[in-house]
């Protein structure tokens, strides 16, 4: 957690891949601690082809049968069916924006967004921001992208850096 903390929470991403690795693992993380994905994020990456969106729009039922037994990931049957909606779909935004990229960081007008938190405040689930996200995402075919996980994954992405003031990582 101390590496992720320091080495990629807050950091803009926009590599698409990257993107969509991050969309899935906030998905899988519902219910779930962030160190639970965590710990299994390298399972993660090599039981859902890294993340190819292309490879995993393509899941059959075996690769469905095969991913619930797979001990190394989330076997939540509907989980794994909205990786594979939510590649497809990924797949239908780039193809409309040119990139995922485009699309997601419209959500906050392109640039990333520093917020001034003092460490003993309590950060937000979710804001309008995310609320817009979820609420679009929803509407083009995403799903487990409620807009506490949208928050979530502009936190990671580095959308919004929610790093404290006195964090060494600001």
């Amino acid at each position: 957690m101390i590496e992720y903390h320091d080495t990629e929470w807050g950091k803009p991403v926009h590599d698409d891949r990257v993107l969509f690795e991050f969309l899935i693992l906030e998905g899988a993380q519902a219910g779930l601690s962030w160190e639970t994905i965590l710990n299994k994020r390298e399972n993660y990456r090599r039981a859902f082809d890294r993340f190819d969106a292309v490879k995993i729009a393509l899941y059959d039922k075996r690769k469905v049968r095969e991913l619930l037994g797979d001990a190394g990931i989330v076997r939540n049957r509907l989980k794994i069916a909205s990786t594979i909606s939510n590649a497809q779909a990924f797949l239908d935004v780039q193809k409309e924006f040119g990139s995922f990229d485009r699309y997601i960081w419209q959500f906050i007008g392109g640039k990333s967004r520093k917020n001034n938190w003092t460490s003993s405040q309590r950060l937000p689930a979710r804001t309008t921001e995310s609320d817009a996200m979820s609420k679009d995402l929803k509407k083009r075919g995403f799903r487990f992208v409620g807009t506490t996980i949208c928050y979530a994954f502009m936190q990671a992405t580095g959308m919004v850096n929610d790093h404290a003031r006195d964090c060494f990582v600001r």
